[in-house]
């Protein structure tokens, strides 16, 4: 089993956010995960330009580390999504890599998978931001299992309570990844999206073979 972490915060191994990550890491080493870091700062990414290339073959028109982050992001049964609190929402470099899985959400590319998002704020609206980062998860047909937030520019204590919360977190992760733990909302909420986008692709499908051809590749297409 093979859990992701993503951070997206400018403040290298100073960042807090960080700290919240790698105690969900933890958590799921705990429960026999691997795991794996990525830093979305050390990365190339760059902004969806709309071309609609992605959805007609399969391939994104930028060259960047966008198509070898996605690999590792599929490779994986977990992702972790942290980032801090940046005027209720996620970092720059977060936002674009969600920009990019715009032909991933029609395709529902993370059905199966299961993640959780992590975040730090100053003052407050911590929770907004995990529930956006969740919503993302949502979108490209992953199940979200919860998240933990922390604001701790007015209570530095917070932290170290928020890293428990992050590694019991992380257990639960992987319960939830090995069926222990079941999410029947969820699932019900995937059979709409799944229907939605299969008269989205059907009625498109000339021009998005890609996405046409892997919806029949996986059984998801209803003629």
């Amino acid at each position: 089993m093979k859990v992701l972490g993503l951070i997206a915060s400018p403040r290298g191994r100073e960042s807090r956010t960080l700290q919240l990550v790698k105690g969900v890491l933890t958590g799921a080493e705990q429960e026999g995960a691997a795991t794996e870091l990525i830093d979305i700062y050390s990365l190339k990414i760059g902004y969806c330009t709309a071309c609609g290339t992605c959805y007609a073959t399969g391939d994104c028109a930028i060259v960047d580390d966008f198509p070898a982050l996605f690999e590792k992001i599929l490779d994986s049964d977990g992702i972790v999504l942290g980032s801090p609190n940046y005027i209720d929402s996620v970092t720059a470099p977060l936002k674009a890599v969600f920009d990019r899985c715009a032909d991933a959400i029609h395709c529902q590319m993370l059905t199966g998978k299961y993640g959780c998002s992590v975040c730090t704020a100053g003052g407050s609206n911590q929770d907004v931001v995990v529930n956006y980062m969740n919503h993302a998860l949502t979108a490209l047909g992953a199940t979200v299992i919860g998240g933990v937030g922390a604001a701790i520019g007015r209570d530095p204590a917070a932290l170290p309570a928020a890293e428990k919360e992050a590694v019991d977190l992380g257990r639960k992760l992987v319960l939830s990844i090995n069926g222990a733990i079941k999410y029947p909302e969820q699932d019900a909420i995937h059979q709409q999206r799944k229907a939605y986008f299969c008269q989205i692709i059907k009625a498109n499908k000339d021009i998005w073979k890609h996405e046409y051809d892997w919806w029949v590749e996986m059984g998801w297409m209803q003629e």
